[in-house]
């Protein structure tokens, strides 16, 4: 029996069991980072191997002492900064972080320039009476 309990412990990587702060610095950490193969969803809520593997790693090194920093610096050298849900503001994030805002801004423009477009055409339903009488006394004196 122990040592069904000691394979089980070493599969899920609960080696070290957490302390409370240890623990809630692990669900913290677990929530904040993305699954890799769901990508809409957090380790913490994914089923897949590599959320397991995930788990697993960040339970090891906060069970070893390291910080939070030092955890999340390991997985973005292995995974890149797509595994943050919240990637660091830098050159090569600035489409992520402003994208989605200069498109925002792009549509407002592009709907206030053919609004603005529109109003200033006179509508083909408008008469220049100036000209109809004209081409009147034009079609008149012709006959």
């Amino acid at each position: 029996m122990a040592l069904l309990f000691a394979i089980c412990a070493s599969a899920t990587g609960a080696d070290v069991p957490l302390d409370a702060q240890q623990q809630e610095r692990y669900q913290t950490m677990i929530s904040q980072l993305r699954c890799l193969v769901c990508q809409n969803q957090t380790i913490a809520d994914s089923t897949a191997p590599l959320a397991l593997d995930l788990r697993d790693q960040v339970h090891k090194q906060i069970a070893a002492g390291r910080s939070d920093t030092q955890i999340r610096t390991y997985l973005t050298d292995r995974y890149g900064d797509f595994v943050l849900y919240k990637p660091p503001l830098r050159p090569r994030t600035l489409l992520l972080w402003f994208g989605p805002f200069v498109l925002l801004a792009i549509a407002l423009a592009t709907v206030v320039m053919f609004t603005r477009r529109s109003r200033r055409r006179p509508s083909a339903t408008t008469v220049d009476r100036q000209a109809l009488q004209r081409l009147l006394s034009e079609q008149q004196d012709g006959r």
